[in-house]
């Protein structure tokens, strides 16, 4: 075998160096490095020769046209895998690339357990008004503590969207605080559900009224975006909380605006927009009872190690001709 007779690049950044010390360990292996403004002159013989491209940089922060797509793969005919850092794909087109023969793989799990914290971060935070407490104490303004009191998760509903790796371990979490949790994954048997202490709900609609506090952990995709419109908002509790750390879109955010406002329901804690970064005049930005993070419910520095270690291993075992099937996206290719 020819040394560095095995393409990789990425575009931008990589979500952690280990993933490079992997692969440079390998002298079998070469590793790429564009920007989103290179050049053809430099990224089109990269693109020609590669045949594995890891994504790391988010939907909106990588140039369009480094999107994996129809015409992308037409660049890169040797491409065997495109990888992605996170639980997330947007910038690639799945079918594309099952068309083309190419294996599509996520991380997830990788950060699962991260993505599971801080959904909990954000509904303890809005439950016990974590923001505004702080700003009081900050202000002067001690005696306005009790003008508005927290409240507590214990014995209270919880209405999870969405059953996988992170969904699970948010359910966890929450019966270990006592809550009872209500679970709508329409892809699962009512019985993993069960078997996991929560209540399965088919009929999403139906359980909206339920429950104190809606978490979503469901992919971006043609049957979510706007899951979450003025209608699901409205079926909501005055009193309930919703948390997303999946994928801007999936809540409609103008409708989400206006319930906030409104009082249609309480709260929100969101750390993910459609698109990123949000513009600085954004209006849910002016909202007090809103609570923000710039989509950083999977990134720690724990997660970031485990998601470039998967992320490596996952390209290697397909150079080595054993696919590791677990993050397929698309494992149909292997047929």
């Amino acid at each position: 075998m020819s040394v560095n007779s095995k393409r990789v690049f990425y575009v931008k950044y990589l979500a952690h160096p280990i993933y490079e010390a992997i692969l440079k360990s390998r002298a079998d292996v070469r590793l790429d490095r564009l920007e989103n403004e290179s050049p053809d002159a430099v990224s089109a013989p990269i693109l020609t020769a590669a045949h594995a491209y890891q994504i790391g940089a988010a939907r909106d922060e990588l140039a369009r046209h480094f999107h994996v797509d129809a015409d992308l793969l037409r660049r890169a005919p040797n491409l065997l895998i495109v990888s992605s850092n996170g639980a997330g794909f947007d910038p690639v087109d799945v079918e594309a690339c099952t068309a083309a023969g190419v294996l599509v793989v996520n991380q997830s799990g990788g950060n699962a357990n991260s993505v599971a914290e801080h959904a909990l971060f954000l509904m303890l935070t809005l439950a016990k008004r974590g923001a505004e407490l702080d700003t009081l104490v900050r202000a002067g303004r001690w005696a306005e503590r009790v003008t508005a009191m927290p409240v507590d998760l214990f014995g209270k509903t919880v209405l999870v969207v969405g059953f996988g790796r992170t969904g699970t371990r948010v359910a966890k979490r929450c019966l270990a605080m006592e809550m009872t949790v209500l679970v709508h994954d329409p892809y699962l048997p009512a019985e993993a559900m069960r078997a996991a202490g929560c209540e399965p709900v088919a009929d999403l609609d139906a359980a909206l009224p339920r429950a104190d506090f809606v978490t979503i952990h469901c992919p971006r995709n043609a049957e979510t975006i706007g899951m979450f419109g003025a209608a699901r908002l409205g079926r909501m509790k005055k009193t309930a909380y919703l948390v997303n750390t999946a994928r801007g879109g999936i809540v409609d955010e103008g409708a989400l605006h206006a319930a906030l406002t409104a009082g249609t329901i309480a709260a929100a804690g969101i750390d993910v927009f459609d698109p990123e970064p949000p513009p600085p005049d954004h209006p849910l930005l002016r909202l007090a009872n809103l609570v923000t993070s710039p989509h950083m419910a999977g990134v720690t520095r724990e997660s970031l190690e485990r998601m470039a270690v998967q992320a490596a291993n996952n390209v290697l075992s397909v150079f080595d001709g054993k696919p590791i099937r677990e993050n397929a996206v698309n494992p149909e290719v292997f047929d």
